[in-house]
């Protein structure tokens, strides 16, 4: 099993609006006192980890078109480098939005924005840690991105309150990697995550420059309990809502089966195949149906399946 500490996934209840509208990066659009904020994120780890320097929170909502993502980070010294899209924008300061809308862990999307509001967009085939790929040569078609700097950029003689960022990202384009409704219906789920990199900083010559060989913070919003992002079991549960309703619970079932998938990582790890009984991995897995040989396996527990390489989906 692995050695991650228990964490508490993140749920949201995504309002539905009725009209698309224009994005500014204030966050100041009417539409979006309808959303709550998101609680405040944490170290990437999880709650048990420091509370990060600085605040950052988020807010979702739905048109019949766009899934819309506003987020506020604190900050007192606003900077960013890189201008080229797809640029590997989280060597800056950035927020970063992954989402899977089927929530079977593979083919998946990720957008990463700085705070000159340049994007990287692209998607994983499944993560990295199950081969992968990555690729960069997606773009979200009809993407709108805005951010709005409250203070002032590149400029380390003052001292700035942070940024904002609002995302409208079509519901067309994510069409492209989701085997499930598209724009969604009411009540559906989808995994979705954020997370902020931040890096510690000096001033050389009236210029921010990265402290070198001091690794980034990670904050996220529903923490992943190892410093990876790239694990969407773990991501938050997005739920789409006209109106008021309970918010998703958490799912033993598929965390059954998503533990399962760590513990015959784990067994690989030592033995160089799949474990091929349940007895093999403890006995903890009671219920689970496993079929294997040394070179693949698929489990089975409550109408959830997951595979060797961490693809998990009903049926």
């Amino acid at each position: 099993m692995s050695n991650a500490p228990a964490v508490r996934r993140r749920a949201y209840n995504c309002p539905h609006i009725g009209a698309d509208f224009e994005l500014n990066g204030k966050l100041d659009n009417p539409a979006w006192a309808k959303g709550a904020w998101t609680d405040e994120f944490v170290d990437i780890q999880g709650d048990h980890m420091p509370h990060p320097r600085f605040r950052t929170r988020a807010k979702m909502l739905w048109s019949d078109k766009c899934l819309y993502i506003g987020a506020e980070l604190d900050e007192p010294h606003v900077w960013g480098t890189l201008t080229e899209r797809d640029s590997v924008i989280f060597h800056d300061n950035d927020f970063e939005v992954f989402v899977d809308p089927d929530r079977d862990n593979h083919l998946y999307a990720e957008l990463e924005i700085n705070a000159l509001n340049t994007v990287w967009d692209l998607i994983l085939v499944k993560p990295y840690r199950d081969g992968g790929p990555a690729v960069n040569g997606w773009d979200i078609k009809g993407l709108r991105t805005a951010v709005h700097i409250d203070g002032t950029l590149n400029d380390a003689g003052d001292v700035d309150h942070g940024w904002s960022v609002e995302i409208a990202i079509p519901f067309a384009a994510l069409g492209e990697i989701a085997r499930t409704s598209c724009p969604p219906h009411e009540g559906d789920l989808w995994h979705i995550n954020f997370s902020r990199v931040e890096w510690l900083h000096t001033v050389v010559a009236g210029k921010y420059v990265k402290v070198p060989n001091k690794p980034e913070d990670n904050w996220v919003w529903s923490p992943q309990g190892v410093i990876d992002m790239h694990r969407p079991q773990r991501w938050g549960l997005l739920q789409f809502v006209h109106s008021e309703q309970p918010l998703p619970t958490e799912e033993p079932k598929r965390d059954i089966l998503w533990d399962l998938s760590e513990a015959q990582k784990e067994f690989r790890g030592k033995h160089g195949r799949w474990a091929t009984s349940l007895g093999e991995l403890g006995g903890q897995f009671a219920g689970v149906l496993l079929e294997a040989t040394t070179h693949q396996f698929e489990a089975s527990l409550g109408g959830w399946r997951i595979n060797h390489e961490a693809r998990i989906w009903k049926g």
